[in-house]
Protein backbone atom coordinates (compact mmCIF):
# COMPACT_ATOMS: atom_id res chain seq x y z
CA UNK A 1 0.00 0.00 0.00
CA UNK A 2 1.30 3.63 -1.16
CA UNK A 3 2.54 5.39 2.31
CA UNK A 4 -0.10 8.71 2.85
CA UNK A 5 2.95 10.78 3.96
CA UNK A 6 6.45 10.84 3.33
CA UNK A 7 9.71 12.69 5.18
CA UNK A 8 11.62 14.94 3.68
CA UNK A 9 14.83 16.89 4.45
CA UNK A 10 15.77 19.98 2.61
CA UNK A 11 19.18 21.97 1.44
CA UNK A 12 19.10 25.67 0.45
CA UNK A 13 22.26 27.38 -0.19
CA UNK A 14 22.37 30.74 1.44
CA UNK A 15 20.31 33.29 -0.61
CA UNK A 16 20.97 35.85 2.38
CA UNK A 17 18.73 35.74 5.68
CA UNK A 18 15.72 37.55 4.16
CA UNK A 19 15.31 35.33 1.04
CA UNK A 20 16.21 32.13 3.12
CA UNK A 21 13.86 32.77 5.64
CA UNK A 22 10.98 33.21 3.53
CA UNK A 23 12.21 30.28 1.92
CA UNK A 24 12.56 27.90 4.69
CA UNK A 25 9.07 29.80 5.85
CA UNK A 26 7.37 28.11 2.98
CA UNK A 27 8.82 24.88 2.93
CA UNK A 28 7.68 24.28 6.62
CA UNK A 29 4.40 24.92 5.15
CA UNK A 30 4.44 21.33 3.94
CA UNK A 31 4.48 18.47 7.33
CA UNK A 32 6.36 16.25 4.72
CA UNK A 33 9.29 18.71 5.61
CA UNK A 34 11.61 17.28 8.20
CA UNK A 35 14.63 18.96 8.35
CA UNK A 36 16.37 21.93 6.47
CA UNK A 37 19.87 22.16 6.06
CA UNK A 38 21.22 25.52 4.89
CA UNK A 39 24.27 25.37 2.84
CA UNK A 40 26.79 28.20 3.39
CA UNK A 41 30.60 29.19 2.90
CA UNK A 42 31.21 29.64 6.63
CA UNK A 43 30.80 33.46 6.73
CA UNK A 44 26.98 33.62 6.32
CA UNK A 45 26.60 31.05 9.61
CA UNK A 46 25.47 33.45 12.29
CA UNK A 47 22.89 34.43 9.79
CA UNK A 48 21.15 31.15 9.19
CA UNK A 49 17.32 30.91 10.00
CA UNK A 50 16.14 30.05 13.23
CA UNK A 51 14.79 26.20 13.11
CA UNK A 52 17.51 25.70 9.72
CA UNK A 53 20.61 23.50 10.32
CA UNK A 54 23.92 24.96 9.23
CA UNK A 55 25.98 23.21 7.00
CA UNK A 56 29.14 24.65 5.57
CA UNK A 57 30.34 24.01 2.13
CA UNK A 58 32.54 24.84 -0.35
CA UNK A 59 30.59 24.58 -3.56
CA UNK A 60 27.13 22.68 -4.34
CA UNK A 61 28.10 20.84 -6.81
CA UNK A 62 31.34 19.52 -5.02
CA UNK A 63 31.66 15.84 -4.28
CA UNK A 64 32.39 16.69 -0.67
CA UNK A 65 28.78 18.44 -0.94
CA UNK A 66 27.01 15.71 -1.88
CA UNK A 67 28.62 12.90 0.27
CA UNK A 68 27.75 15.43 2.79
CA UNK A 69 23.65 15.17 1.98
CA UNK A 70 24.07 11.94 1.60
CA UNK A 71 25.07 11.38 5.15
CA UNK A 72 21.61 13.66 6.06
CA UNK A 73 19.55 11.73 4.43
CA UNK A 74 17.70 10.07 7.40
CA UNK A 75 14.64 10.68 5.23
CA UNK A 76 12.27 9.09 2.71
CA UNK A 77 13.18 12.17 -0.15
CA UNK A 78 16.07 14.60 -0.34
CA UNK A 79 14.70 17.91 -1.64
CA UNK A 80 18.43 20.12 -3.21
CA UNK A 81 17.52 23.56 -4.00
CA UNK A 82 20.41 24.57 -6.35
CA UNK A 83 20.80 28.04 -6.84
CA UNK A 84 21.42 30.74 -3.95
CA UNK A 85 18.42 32.59 -4.50
CA UNK A 86 14.45 32.50 -3.04
CA UNK A 87 12.65 29.40 -3.82
CA UNK A 88 8.97 29.55 -3.92
CA UNK A 89 7.20 25.97 -3.57
CA UNK A 90 3.09 25.89 -5.38
CA UNK A 91 0.94 25.25 -2.75
CA UNK A 92 1.26 21.59 -1.89
CA UNK A 93 3.86 21.05 -4.51
CA UNK A 94 6.17 19.26 -2.07
CA UNK A 95 3.93 16.73 -1.22
CA UNK A 96 2.69 16.45 -5.01
CA UNK A 97 6.54 15.99 -6.12
CA UNK A 98 6.74 13.72 -3.52
CA UNK A 99 3.92 11.45 -4.08
CA UNK A 100 4.55 11.26 -8.25
CA UNK A 101 8.71 10.39 -7.49
CA UNK A 102 7.45 7.63 -5.46
CA UNK A 103 4.53 6.35 -7.88
CA UNK A 104 6.66 6.60 -10.57
CA UNK A 105 9.62 4.79 -8.80
CA UNK A 106 11.92 7.83 -9.76
CA UNK A 107 15.42 7.58 -8.20
CA UNK A 108 14.82 11.71 -8.96
CA UNK A 109 12.12 14.23 -10.28
CA UNK A 110 12.53 17.52 -11.34
CA UNK A 111 9.47 19.82 -12.49
CA UNK A 112 7.85 22.32 -14.59
CA UNK A 113 8.83 25.90 -12.96
CA UNK A 114 8.15 29.94 -13.36
CA UNK A 115 10.83 32.04 -13.48
CA UNK A 116 10.40 35.65 -11.45
CA UNK A 117 12.31 38.28 -13.12
CA UNK A 118 13.32 41.40 -10.79
CA UNK A 119 10.69 43.53 -11.67
CA UNK A 120 8.08 40.81 -10.59
CA UNK A 121 7.08 39.23 -14.29
CA UNK A 122 6.49 35.87 -13.89
CA UNK A 123 7.39 33.44 -17.06
CA UNK A 124 6.46 29.30 -17.79
CA UNK A 125 10.12 27.62 -18.30
CA UNK A 126 8.83 24.13 -18.98
CA UNK A 127 11.17 21.32 -19.16
CA UNK A 128 11.94 18.30 -21.54
CA UNK A 129 11.75 14.71 -20.90
CA UNK A 130 15.18 13.24 -19.53
CA UNK A 131 16.27 10.13 -21.97
CA UNK A 132 19.30 8.05 -22.02
CA UNK A 133 21.46 10.15 -24.04
CA UNK A 134 20.64 13.39 -21.78
CA UNK A 135 24.35 13.80 -21.49
CA UNK A 136 25.22 16.83 -21.61
CA UNK A 137 26.33 18.46 -18.16
CA UNK A 138 24.25 21.84 -18.66
CA UNK A 139 20.92 19.57 -19.01
CA UNK A 140 17.54 22.05 -17.67
CA UNK A 141 16.47 20.60 -14.76
CA UNK A 142 15.42 23.76 -13.39
CA UNK A 143 16.23 24.21 -9.42
CA UNK A 144 14.41 22.41 -7.49
CA UNK A 145 15.39 18.61 -7.72
CA UNK A 146 13.89 15.65 -5.28
CA UNK A 147 16.03 11.98 -4.91
CA UNK A 148 14.95 8.99 -3.56
CA UNK A 149 17.08 8.71 -0.42
CA UNK A 150 18.07 5.44 -0.72
CA UNK A 151 19.05 5.70 -4.47
CA UNK A 152 20.81 9.01 -3.24
CA UNK A 153 22.79 6.83 -1.02
CA UNK A 154 23.36 3.94 -3.87
CA UNK A 155 24.45 6.49 -6.07
CA UNK A 156 27.00 8.24 -3.48
CA UNK A 157 28.29 4.84 -2.87
CA UNK A 158 29.47 4.66 -6.52
CA UNK A 159 31.15 7.74 -6.64
CA UNK A 160 34.87 6.94 -6.20
CA UNK A 161 36.09 10.07 -7.68
CA UNK A 162 36.49 13.66 -6.06
CA UNK A 163 35.59 16.34 -7.63
CA UNK A 164 35.03 20.61 -7.13
CA UNK A 165 32.56 20.97 -9.84
CA UNK A 166 31.18 17.87 -11.06
CA UNK A 167 29.55 15.83 -7.95
CA UNK A 168 26.08 16.82 -8.93
CA UNK A 169 26.37 15.76 -12.79
CA UNK A 170 28.13 12.94 -11.34
CA UNK A 171 25.15 11.75 -9.01
CA UNK A 172 22.85 11.76 -11.63
CA UNK A 173 24.40 9.78 -14.20
CA UNK A 174 25.52 7.08 -11.25
CA UNK A 175 21.76 7.16 -10.28
CA UNK A 176 20.58 7.09 -13.88
CA UNK A 177 22.56 3.50 -14.68
CA UNK A 178 19.58 1.93 -11.68
CA UNK A 179 16.80 4.32 -11.30
CA UNK A 180 14.77 7.06 -13.36
CA UNK A 181 14.91 10.23 -13.55
CA UNK A 182 11.22 11.72 -13.89
CA UNK A 183 9.90 14.61 -15.44
CA UNK A 184 6.59 16.30 -13.67
CA UNK A 185 4.84 18.35 -16.43
CA UNK A 186 3.20 20.39 -13.76
CA UNK A 187 4.43 24.30 -12.93
CA UNK A 188 5.50 23.08 -9.08
CA UNK A 189 7.69 26.42 -8.03
CA UNK A 190 8.61 29.66 -8.21
CA UNK A 191 12.05 31.06 -8.16
CA UNK A 192 13.89 34.29 -9.38
CA UNK A 193 15.52 34.08 -13.06
CA UNK A 194 19.88 34.94 -12.29
CA UNK A 195 20.75 34.73 -16.44
CA UNK A 196 18.77 37.13 -18.42
CA UNK A 197 21.30 36.96 -21.29
CA UNK A 198 19.94 35.83 -24.73
CA UNK A 199 20.12 32.22 -26.18
CA UNK A 200 22.92 33.40 -28.60
CA UNK A 201 25.29 34.32 -25.92
CA UNK A 202 25.29 31.75 -23.09
CA UNK A 203 25.74 29.26 -26.44
CA UNK A 204 29.18 29.20 -26.19
CA UNK A 205 29.66 29.15 -22.32
CA UNK A 206 30.80 25.49 -22.67
CA UNK A 207 34.35 26.18 -24.74
CA UNK A 208 35.18 29.44 -22.96
CA UNK A 209 38.53 28.67 -22.39
CA UNK A 210 37.90 30.13 -18.64
CA UNK A 211 35.46 27.35 -18.07
CA UNK A 212 38.12 24.90 -19.04
CA UNK A 213 38.89 22.84 -15.40
CA UNK A 214 35.11 22.75 -15.18
CA UNK A 215 34.82 20.59 -18.70
CA UNK A 216 37.62 18.12 -17.97
CA UNK A 217 35.58 17.40 -14.43
CA UNK A 218 32.78 16.83 -16.45
CA UNK A 219 34.41 14.48 -19.79
CA UNK A 220 36.05 12.35 -17.04
CA UNK A 221 32.44 12.21 -15.21
CA UNK A 222 31.23 11.54 -18.69
CA UNK A 223 33.77 8.74 -19.99
CA UNK A 224 33.17 6.85 -16.63
CA UNK A 225 29.59 7.15 -17.09
CA UNK A 226 29.70 5.58 -20.39
CA UNK A 227 32.16 2.87 -19.48
CA UNK A 228 29.83 1.58 -16.72
CA UNK A 229 27.03 1.64 -19.83
CA UNK A 230 28.98 -0.11 -22.42
CA UNK A 231 28.88 2.99 -24.61
CA UNK A 232 32.64 4.15 -24.43
CA UNK A 233 34.46 3.35 -27.75
CA UNK A 234 38.37 2.89 -27.19
CA UNK A 235 40.54 5.03 -29.81
CA UNK A 236 40.86 2.69 -32.54
CA UNK A 237 39.23 3.70 -35.52
CA UNK A 238 38.83 2.24 -39.70
CA UNK A 239 41.48 3.05 -42.03
CA UNK A 240 40.16 6.27 -44.38
CA UNK A 241 41.16 5.16 -48.45
CA UNK A 242 41.57 8.78 -49.51
CA UNK A 243 42.95 7.19 -52.91
CA UNK A 244 39.71 7.09 -54.38
CA UNK A 245 39.08 8.67 -57.66
CA UNK A 246 35.97 9.59 -59.77
CA UNK A 247 36.00 13.61 -58.74
CA UNK A 248 36.14 16.32 -60.78
CA UNK A 249 37.02 18.34 -58.10
CA UNK A 250 39.26 17.64 -54.98
CA UNK A 251 36.66 19.85 -52.69
CA UNK A 252 33.78 21.48 -52.74
CA UNK A 253 32.98 24.49 -50.46
CA UNK A 254 29.11 24.03 -49.62
CA UNK A 255 26.83 27.03 -48.69
CA UNK A 256 23.40 26.03 -47.84
CA UNK A 257 21.23 29.44 -47.91
CA UNK A 258 17.72 30.83 -47.88
CA UNK A 259 17.84 34.74 -47.42
CA UNK A 260 21.07 36.22 -46.16
CA UNK A 261 21.21 38.97 -48.49
CA UNK A 262 23.29 41.12 -46.37
CA UNK A 263 26.25 38.35 -46.14
CA UNK A 264 26.34 35.67 -48.62
CA UNK A 265 28.32 38.00 -51.51
CA UNK A 266 31.00 37.69 -48.65
CA UNK A 267 30.83 33.83 -47.26
CA UNK A 268 30.59 33.80 -51.74
CA UNK A 269 33.93 35.68 -52.59
CA UNK A 270 35.31 34.13 -49.13
CA UNK A 271 34.85 30.92 -51.14
CA UNK A 272 36.30 31.64 -54.06
CA UNK A 273 39.31 33.36 -53.10
CA UNK A 274 40.93 30.41 -51.56
CA UNK A 275 43.90 29.23 -53.02
CA UNK A 276 44.99 25.72 -53.72
CA UNK A 277 46.68 23.81 -55.77
CA UNK A 278 44.29 21.57 -56.52
CA UNK A 279 40.50 22.19 -58.47
CA UNK A 280 38.18 23.31 -56.37
CA UNK A 281 34.79 24.36 -56.90
CA UNK A 282 31.89 26.30 -54.75
CA UNK A 283 28.45 24.90 -54.31
CA UNK A 284 25.93 27.62 -53.04
CA UNK A 285 22.30 25.36 -52.33
CA UNK A 286 19.78 28.46 -52.42
CA UNK A 287 16.84 27.34 -50.80
CA UNK A 288 14.25 29.25 -52.40
CA UNK A 289 15.54 32.66 -51.23
CA UNK A 290 12.86 35.88 -51.85
CA UNK A 291 14.84 38.62 -50.59
CA UNK A 292 17.22 39.27 -53.27
CA UNK A 293 20.12 36.34 -52.15
CA UNK A 294 19.44 34.75 -55.49
CA UNK A 295 20.30 37.74 -57.27
CA UNK A 296 23.58 38.06 -55.34
CA UNK A 297 24.37 34.72 -56.09
CA UNK A 298 24.37 35.08 -59.49
CA UNK A 299 26.71 38.33 -59.68
CA UNK A 300 29.44 35.37 -59.35
CA UNK A 301 28.27 33.40 -62.42
CA UNK A 302 30.66 34.54 -64.35
CA UNK A 303 33.07 32.00 -62.44
CA UNK A 304 33.04 28.48 -63.28
CA UNK A 305 34.12 27.22 -60.19
CA UNK A 306 30.21 28.66 -58.65
CA UNK A 307 27.31 25.70 -58.95
CA UNK A 308 24.53 27.50 -58.38
CA UNK A 309 21.98 25.37 -57.39
CA UNK A 310 18.36 25.83 -56.75
CA UNK A 311 16.63 22.46 -55.46
CA UNK A 312 13.23 21.11 -57.13
CA UNK A 313 11.51 20.91 -53.79
CA UNK A 314 10.88 23.13 -51.53
CA UNK A 315 10.56 20.47 -48.29
CA UNK A 316 14.76 20.65 -47.08
CA UNK A 317 16.04 21.77 -44.24
CA UNK A 318 19.67 22.55 -44.13
CA UNK A 319 20.13 18.92 -43.36
CA UNK A 320 18.57 18.13 -46.67
CA UNK A 321 20.79 21.50 -49.04
CA UNK A 322 23.54 19.33 -47.91
CA UNK A 323 22.45 16.10 -49.01
CA UNK A 324 21.50 17.62 -52.29
CA UNK A 325 25.17 19.03 -52.40
CA UNK A 326 27.02 16.11 -51.86
CA UNK A 327 24.67 14.09 -54.05
CA UNK A 328 25.54 16.07 -56.98
CA UNK A 329 27.91 14.78 -59.62
CA UNK A 330 29.75 17.93 -59.39
CA UNK A 331 30.81 17.67 -55.68
CA UNK A 332 34.74 17.00 -54.61
CA UNK A 333 35.92 14.20 -52.39
CA UNK A 334 36.06 16.93 -49.51
CA UNK A 335 32.90 18.34 -48.99
CA UNK A 336 33.51 21.93 -46.75
CA UNK A 337 31.40 24.02 -44.51
CA UNK A 338 30.77 27.55 -45.12
CA UNK A 339 27.51 29.21 -43.38
CA UNK A 340 26.16 32.40 -45.14
CA UNK A 341 26.92 34.09 -42.56
CA UNK A 342 30.46 33.67 -41.79
CA UNK A 343 34.02 33.84 -44.00
CA UNK A 344 37.02 31.97 -44.15
CA UNK A 345 39.54 33.40 -41.87
CA UNK A 346 41.78 33.73 -44.94
CA UNK A 347 42.75 32.49 -48.58
CA UNK A 348 44.51 29.44 -47.07
CA UNK A 349 41.62 27.92 -45.38
CA UNK A 350 40.70 25.19 -47.62
CA UNK A 351 44.33 24.28 -48.39
CA UNK A 352 44.80 23.69 -44.79
CA UNK A 353 41.67 21.61 -44.16
CA UNK A 354 42.53 18.75 -46.94
CA UNK A 355 46.00 18.72 -45.78
CA UNK A 356 44.83 17.49 -42.65
CA UNK A 357 42.52 14.65 -44.00
CA UNK A 358 45.60 12.98 -45.59
CA UNK A 359 48.33 14.18 -42.67
CA UNK A 360 45.33 12.80 -40.18
CA UNK A 361 43.55 9.92 -42.35
CA UNK A 362 40.19 11.09 -41.29
CA UNK A 363 36.62 10.95 -42.46
CA UNK A 364 35.88 14.06 -41.41
CA UNK A 365 38.26 17.74 -40.29
CA UNK A 366 36.77 20.25 -37.84
CA UNK A 367 38.80 23.45 -37.13
CA UNK A 368 38.83 25.99 -35.13
CA UNK A 369 37.05 29.43 -35.60
CA UNK A 370 37.11 33.02 -33.70
CA UNK A 371 33.73 34.38 -32.57
CA UNK A 372 33.36 38.52 -34.14
CA UNK A 373 30.76 41.02 -34.39
CA UNK A 374 28.91 41.40 -38.04
CA UNK A 375 32.07 43.76 -38.94
CA UNK A 376 34.45 41.06 -37.77
CA UNK A 377 35.67 42.13 -34.66
CA UNK A 378 36.79 39.73 -32.13
CA UNK A 379 33.97 39.40 -29.85
CA UNK A 380 34.06 36.87 -25.98
CA UNK A 381 34.97 34.51 -25.75
CA UNK A 382 37.12 34.97 -28.78
CA UNK A 383 39.14 31.41 -30.11
CA UNK A 384 36.84 28.54 -29.98
CA UNK A 385 38.89 25.51 -30.31
CA UNK A 386 36.95 22.79 -28.45
CA UNK A 387 40.46 21.80 -27.03
CA UNK A 388 37.45 18.86 -24.97
CA UNK A 389 38.17 17.02 -28.70
CA UNK A 390 41.09 15.05 -27.66
CA UNK A 391 42.47 12.41 -30.47
CA UNK A 392 42.16 9.71 -27.45
CA UNK A 393 38.49 10.58 -25.99
CA UNK A 394 37.18 13.43 -28.44
CA UNK A 395 34.35 10.71 -29.60
CA UNK A 396 32.74 9.93 -26.08
CA UNK A 397 33.25 13.56 -25.13
CA UNK A 398 30.93 14.16 -28.18
CA UNK A 399 27.88 12.58 -26.70
CA UNK A 400 28.30 15.22 -23.82
CA UNK A 401 29.45 18.68 -25.75
CA UNK A 402 26.28 20.61 -27.64
CA UNK A 403 28.70 20.75 -30.64
CA UNK A 404 31.60 19.78 -32.77
CA UNK A 405 33.26 22.60 -34.08
CA UNK A 406 33.42 24.79 -37.13
CA UNK A 407 34.35 24.41 -39.96
CA UNK A 408 33.46 21.48 -40.61
CA UNK A 409 34.48 19.17 -43.89
CA UNK A 410 33.49 15.46 -44.44
CA UNK A 411 34.99 12.98 -46.84
CA UNK A 412 32.55 13.13 -49.19
CA UNK A 413 31.74 9.19 -49.76
CA UNK A 414 31.21 8.44 -46.19
CA UNK A 415 28.84 11.51 -45.90
CA UNK A 416 26.95 9.80 -48.92
CA UNK A 417 26.63 6.77 -47.65
CA UNK A 418 25.61 8.38 -44.44
CA UNK A 419 23.67 11.17 -45.47
CA UNK A 420 22.21 14.36 -42.89
CA UNK A 421 19.12 14.36 -41.72
CA UNK A 422 16.87 16.53 -43.41
CA UNK A 423 16.50 19.18 -40.62
CA UNK A 424 17.63 22.63 -39.85
CA UNK A 425 19.27 22.07 -36.37
CA UNK A 426 21.87 19.24 -35.24
CA UNK A 427 22.13 17.66 -39.00
CA UNK A 428 26.13 18.15 -38.73
CA UNK A 429 26.08 16.86 -35.11
CA UNK A 430 24.23 13.85 -36.50
CA UNK A 431 26.97 13.33 -39.21
CA UNK A 432 29.85 13.94 -36.71
CA UNK A 433 28.40 11.27 -34.23
CA UNK A 434 28.13 9.06 -36.87
CA UNK A 435 31.24 9.63 -38.46
CA UNK A 436 33.14 9.23 -34.77
CA UNK A 437 31.52 5.96 -34.28
CA UNK A 438 34.26 4.34 -36.95
CA UNK A 439 36.23 6.87 -37.69
CA UNK A 440 39.15 9.16 -36.87
CA UNK A 441 38.00 13.08 -37.02
CA UNK A 442 40.92 15.15 -37.66
CA UNK A 443 41.54 18.86 -36.26
CA UNK A 444 43.26 21.92 -36.94
CA UNK A 445 43.88 23.74 -33.52
CA UNK A 446 44.40 27.12 -35.04
CA UNK A 447 41.38 29.54 -36.17
CA UNK A 448 41.06 29.02 -39.84
CA UNK A 449 37.01 30.85 -39.80
CA UNK A 450 35.42 33.88 -38.16
CA UNK A 451 31.63 32.93 -37.25
CA UNK A 452 29.73 35.89 -37.36
CA UNK A 453 27.43 36.90 -34.50
CA UNK A 454 24.63 39.16 -35.32
CA UNK A 455 20.58 40.06 -34.73
CA UNK A 456 20.41 38.07 -38.21
CA UNK A 457 21.63 34.35 -36.58
CA UNK A 458 19.01 31.52 -36.37
CA UNK A 459 19.91 31.46 -32.72
CA UNK A 460 20.36 34.62 -32.08
CA UNK A 461 17.01 34.84 -29.21
CA UNK A 462 15.22 31.80 -29.38
CA UNK A 463 12.15 31.10 -26.95
CA UNK A 464 12.09 28.70 -24.41
CA UNK A 465 10.08 26.60 -26.32
CA UNK A 466 12.67 26.62 -29.30
CA UNK A 467 15.09 26.00 -26.90
CA UNK A 468 13.45 22.82 -25.85
CA UNK A 469 12.74 21.60 -29.05
CA UNK A 470 16.45 22.03 -29.98
CA UNK A 471 17.94 20.50 -26.86
CA UNK A 472 15.86 17.23 -27.14
CA UNK A 473 16.20 16.58 -30.36
CA UNK A 474 20.11 16.82 -30.02
CA UNK A 475 18.85 14.58 -26.85
CA UNK A 476 17.41 12.09 -29.31
CA UNK A 477 20.87 12.16 -31.83
CA UNK A 478 22.57 11.12 -28.38
CA UNK A 479 20.28 8.32 -27.29
CA UNK A 480 20.50 7.02 -30.90
CA UNK A 481 23.86 6.65 -30.77
CA UNK A 482 24.72 5.75 -27.38
CA UNK A 483 22.68 2.88 -28.21
CA UNK A 484 24.28 2.28 -31.22
CA UNK A 485 27.43 2.13 -29.77
CA UNK A 486 26.42 0.04 -27.11
CA UNK A 487 24.64 -2.54 -29.28
CA UNK A 488 28.34 -2.43 -31.56
CA UNK A 489 29.92 -3.34 -28.19
CA UNK A 490 27.76 -5.81 -27.40
CA UNK A 491 27.90 -7.51 -30.59
CA UNK A 492 31.81 -7.29 -30.92
CA UNK A 493 31.94 -9.22 -27.37
CA UNK A 494 30.23 -11.78 -28.54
Amino acid sequence: MMKMKYTINCFLPYAGHKETSETAALLRESDCVARIFVMHNGSSEASIPNGCEAMPVKSIESTATIKAIAERADCDYVLLHTAPTALRPELHAIERMARLAAESGAGMAYADHYNVTTDGNRTNVPAIDYQQGSLRDDFDFGTMLLFDSRALVKAVGKMTAEYDMAGLYDLRLKLSQFAPIVHISEYLYSDIETDTRLSGERQFDYVNPGNRDRQIEMEAVCTQHLKAIGGYLAPSFKTVDLGISGFECEASVIIPVRNRLRTIREAVASALSQQCDFKFNVIVIDNHSTDGTTEAIDEYAHDSRLVHIIPGRDDLGIGGCWNTAICDPRCGKFAVQLDSDDIYADNHTLAKIVTTFYEQNCAMVIGSYTLTDFNRNPIPPGIIDHREWTPDNGRNNALRINGLGAPRAFFTPIAREIKFPNTSYGEDYAMGLNISRHYHIGRIWQSIYLCRRWEGNTDAALSIDRINANNLYKDHLRTWELQARMAMNKNQQQ
